[in-house]
């Protein structure tokens, strides 16, 4: 049996590195939160190769005094906490005293800083586990640190890291969050050598967000200010058509601290219940401001994850917050909702128990809005499909002109079929052929969503955006290996999270098979040239966007990561229930489907068309047996 013994000090630094530095970005993650918290107004992070080569964070911060340089770099020495009870209030990004140990022990490290009143600074040197050498330099007030060369003396930790520009946009979406998490603070990004951004550092949350996440992405946002008790909100929320295809876009700050809260992003997403297509998301970039009593960021090494005390008034506050601003934008141009001036409410009756129609939250100090209960979250649960929406859910109202000025309402009597079924069943043999020798009567659509039909002695009805998707499908299938493409008249820049952004930038060939021209746009974005020929009419930005997510969400599975962005594509692209046709696209449509034997079920699975035969009519209404 192996006799138990204290490890060395080089092997238990190695250990205690790999719980706090996982990769470049995590080093970044630590400097970046040391320099905030030193109380810098300007940051510079520069990084080469990924960052596994070269990272250097100077800041304008306090500094450091030259006695202490060294003593840095030992493990659990901070200058924010001393006592047990200071972590129940932490006020701090950092406070472990860890960070500096854990990076020193994989990596070398250079640190010059110096006090705002000293003349001269001091330089540290420190590589592994190592002992701190410390010299007087001359250098501007603040703090710089340049790590080189990450786990140089662990290879089993550097063969796991991915190609530099995984790295490279892990460390960049680092950045970014604490970039936007602190808009008071100017952050200078240069990558690579070249600069890719600085924020204003004026305080203005949107100018960050401009910045740090482009121009197209600040457009969509509208401005969110609540408080609910002890938790304040404030931040950004896009308009429902801002909507994304994943949650990449979703930016939730807890006391400054970047955090992936579950409880925030399920308030968020039900604020937009009813007012969002399913399977979409929303973005924000929200900024929850609580005592720090109230949520434990001690739960997790790389203080990622938070444990509040209370879940209830954290839903309760990012739910009002987003309801009451989405509510705010109602009618407003791109809100996505069309809202008809309305009399004054009148005045509503106290609530009574549980079931009142009324409950009152404080928006802001000195006012009171009255909430409805139906703002309040849905109780049932919903499936996201990825189908277009279903007839019932369009307002039976007067169609308007359809495309090409030809208007489609209802059709006259004697144009529609003889005995229509009151009660329409299922029947059999769906996906045989239709007769060779067409014979196809087109009346119209209904719910502007099926086409009502006669083929032969049959009464044929075709979801037209099942159909029209499963076409262009076909379509995209047989000639994936290389698409014609369309240019676009003017070149377009579409906003993506980081690791979409990656995802792109790795699968170029695959997209320009798919007949999209795609250049990298610097930060988060890129810039599209060319859509697929065969969808020159869709709208191209949207249509990029959902191949990405199919991408995205196929990632790691090769095999069906082209069928799935070729059904997302398709699905887009196709016509969609609830808008009008023309009686001539209606017919070419069902003359395709009557015709092509491949086209009976959607991409999904759907059905295609249903069909009566003449004698299942007349059995329905009882003329024959």
């Amino acid at each position: 049996m192996a006799s138990i013994q204290v490890l060395s000090k080089e092997v238990a630094e190695l250990i205690a590195a790999g719980e706090v530095i996982e990769r470049p970005a995590s080093v970044l993650k630590e400097l970046i939160e040391n320099a905030i918290d030193a109380g810098a107004t300007a940051v510079t992070v520069e990084i080469q190769g990924g960052g596994s080569k070269y990272i250097r964070v100077s800041d304008n911060g306090c500094g450091i005094a030259p006695d202490e340089a060294a003593r840095a770099f030992l493990r659990h020495a901070t200058s924010k906490v001393s006592t047990a009870g200071d972590l129940d209030c932490i006020g701090t990004l950092g406070f472990r005293g860890e960070a500096l140990a854990s990076i020193a022990a994989v990596a070398h490290v250079e640190m010059m800083t110096r006090l705002k009143d000293a003349e001269t600074g001091v330089l540290c040197r420190i590589s592994g586990a190592g002992e701190a050498e410390t010299e007087a330099c001359g250098c501007p007030q603040g703090t710089t640190m340049v790590v080189r060369d990450l786990f140089y003396n662990v290879p089993a930790r550097l063969k796991f890291l991915k190609k530099d520009i995984t790295e490279g946009n892990a460390a960049a979406a680092i950045v970014d969050k604490i970039a936007l998490s602190h808009p008071e603070v100017s952050f200078r990004f240069i990558r690579d050598g070249k600069p890719l951004y600085r924020t204003p550092g004026d305080g203005a949350l949107l100018g960050a967000v401009y910045t740090v996440l482009g121009r197209e992405f600040a457009n969509t946002l509208v401005p969110v200010e609540y408080e609910l008790g002890q938790v304040k909100v404030e931040g950004l929320a896009c308009r429902p058509m801002g909507s994304r295809a994943r949650r990449t876009m979703q930016f939730f700050f807890i006391n400054g601290r970047y955090t992936q809260s579950n409880t925030c992003a399920v308030a968020l997403e039900r604020a937009y219940d009813g007012s969002m297509m399913t399977g979409k998301f929303p973005a924000c970039v929200l900024k929850l401001a609580m005592p720090p009593e109230m949520v434990d960021v001690n739960v997790h090494p790389a203080k990622i994850e938070v444990r509040f005390t209370d879940e209830k008034p954290v839903f309760d506050a990012v739910y009002f917050a987003v309801k009451t601003a989405l509510k705010k934008t109602e009618g407003l141009p791109g809100s996505g909702t069309a809202v008809k001036p309305a009399p004054p409410p009148a005045p509503p009756k106290p609530p009574e128990g549980p079931a009142a129609s009324y409950q009152t939250a404080p928006a802001s100090p000195g006012l009171r809005v009255q909430v409805k209960e139906e703002w309040l979250p849905r109780r049932r649960e919903t499936v996201p499909l990825d189908v277009e929406a279903d007839p019932v859910d369009f307002a039976d109202e007067a169609p308007p002109a359809a495309k090409g000025g030809e208007e489609i309402g209802r059709q006259p009597a004697d144009a529609l079929p003889e005995t229509p079924p009151a009660e329409p069943a299922p029947a059999n043999g769906q996906t045989a052929l239709l007769p060779d020798a067409l014979d196809l009567q087109v009346f119209g659509e209904i719910f502007s969503t099926y086409i009502l039909c006669r083929v032969g002695g049959e009464l044929v009805v075709i979801d037209k955006h099942a159909a029209h998707e499963r076409i262009l499908y076909n379509e995209l299938e047989k000639n994936h290996e290389q698409l014609a493409r369309q240019l676009l008249l003017a070149s377009i820049t579409v906003p993506l999270g980081r690791a979409e952004k990656e995802a792109v930038l790795e699968s170029l060939p695959l997209f320009e098979r798919l007949g999209f021209e795609v250049e990298d746009f610097g930060g988060n974005a890129v810039v599209l040239r060319t859509v697929p020929a065969v969808m020159a009419d869709a709208d191209a930005g949207p249509l990029f966007l959902e191949a990405v997510a199919g991408l995205m969400d196929k990632r790691g599975e090769k095999l069906s990561a082209l069928e799935e962005i070729l059904h997302r594509m398709a699905c887009r692209s196709a016509v969609k229930g609830g808008i009008l046709n023309t009686m001539e696209e209606l017919r070419t449509l069902a003359e395709t489907v009557c015709q092509d034997e491949n086209v009976r079920y959607c991409p999904h699975g759907r059905p295609v068309m249903l069909r009566w035969p003449k004698r299942e009519l007349e059995k329905l209404f009882g003329r024959i047996q």
